[in-house]
């Protein structure tokens, strides 16, 4: 039972994630006039297939690890576009629609991510609240006197050159999932910042954490430990209900979506610098096995991984290799820099460098996966 339950969410995490990234261009392109000739979601033996008034084919194939959706073309040399049909083609269409039309993609999974946390936080979520457990020594917290029970209930930013605030308000901190996640924001850009905390006792203070004294993200090294800001286990009965307004909803959390892209951008980026290890890439085994548990846990849950996965596929989409949405949008950088396209055969040569390139992670993300569930 655990297994097929399992199985369904994987599915069902694909089916949302692939079938809203790809409507995504869709939408663009029939908005941009141009004719959509198939729309597929997997690859391989179509399962089903149904044809549209205006002739798009909308297929269901028997391996739902992916999809694509395939555009009237005339640099497509597999297809022949009679004279009449030329204004609904791709490649004549000017650079601003062509681009709209690939980066639609990517911003599709954008905003469903924008969409999912906005109905949590409109049916009301359970929230841990941001109460900290004593900070482990030689921490930033135990040097500034952080003790077990405190509750933080603001936060500020502080510049990188002094310890004086940007603002004369603190943000308030709504829950420990809101705490992590800008501490995430700050560790990842080096940034210092000031904390307003509430003590058991009811008296207030504020802590100030340096940008200089915070500790460098690692591969061996988890920097939360060396901030020292940790949650303390609170009873369920004792955790606070965010429930917002649809407008306060979608405000909130399309300011959740913008704080983890950012922090997502970081740790890809670090991948490049050495500061994040390849050993985190995560595989479809790892993506099975959290859709899973959380859609155990139930829907909410569920819906947050959805949102988080949803992020990544519009960021690992952004990314400039060719095969990718970024890989087209680099092309069309080179052409509105150029003043002329790439060449078909050029795109070729891209395309299989690009190939070789996803399989080479795709490949490491699944070792990492077998490592992680098969090693003793």
């Amino acid at each position: 039972m655990q297994a097929l339950i399992t199985l369904a969410a994987f599915l069902v995490t694909l089916g949302v994630l692939v079938s809203f990234h790809e409507f995504g261009h869709f939408l663009a392109a029939r908005l941009c006039g141009v004719r959509v000739l198939k729309f597929v979601i997997g690859f391989g033996k179509p399962l089903f297939t149904y044809v549209a008034r205006n002739k798009t084919e909308w297929i269901i194939a028997a391996i739902p690890l992916g999809g694509y959706v395939k555009l009237l073309d005339g640099r497509d040399r597999q297809q022949t576009i009679a004279p009449a049909d030329e204004s609904e083609a791709f490649d004549q269409k000017p650079l601003w629609q062509r681009s709209l039309i690939v980066a639609a993609g990517p911003f599709a999974n954008f905003f469903l991510a924008v969409i999912l946390f906005a109905v949590i936080y409109v049916s009301g979520a359970p929230q841990l609240p941001a109460v900290l457990r004593a900070p482990p020594d030689n921490s930033v917290a135990a040097s500034l006197g952080v003790m077990e029970g405190d509750r933080v209930i603001g936060w500020q930013a502080l510049s990188k050159s002094d310890s004086v605030p940007l603002s004369g308000e603190f943000e308030p901190v709504l829950s420990w999932n809101t705490l992590r996640w800008t501490l995430l924001d700050s560790l990842t850009g080096g940034d210092g910042f000031a904390l307003e905390i509430e003590a058991p006792n009811g008296d207030h203070f504020v802590r100030r954490f340096q940008a200089s004294d915070l500790p460098h993200a690692t591969p061996e090294q988890d920097p939360m430990l060396g901030i020292g800001i940790l949650p303390k286990s609170t009873p369920l009965a004792e955790w606070a209900e965010l429930k917002l307004g649809p407008i306060q909803a979608v405000e909130f959390a399309a300011k959740r979506v913008w704080l983890i892209t950012k922090v997502s951008v970081r740790l890809m980026a670090g991948i490049l610098t050495g500061s994040t290890s390849l050993k985190q890439l995560g595989g479809p085994l790892s993506i099975a096995d959290m859709a899973g548990k959380s859609v155990q846990v139930g829907w909410q849950p569920f819906f947050a991984f959805l949102a988080l996965i949803s992020i990544s596929i519009g960021l690992l989409n952004l990314l400039p290799f060719p095969m990718l949405d970024g890989g087209q949008l680099l092309y069309d950088a080179w052409e509105l820099v150029a003043g002329k396209r790439i060449s078909i055969s050029m795109q070729e040569q891209f395309q299989k460098l690009g190939f070789l390139l996803l399989i080479s992670l795709s490949l490491l993300a699944l070792f990492n996966d077998l490592q992680r569930y098969f090693s003793p």
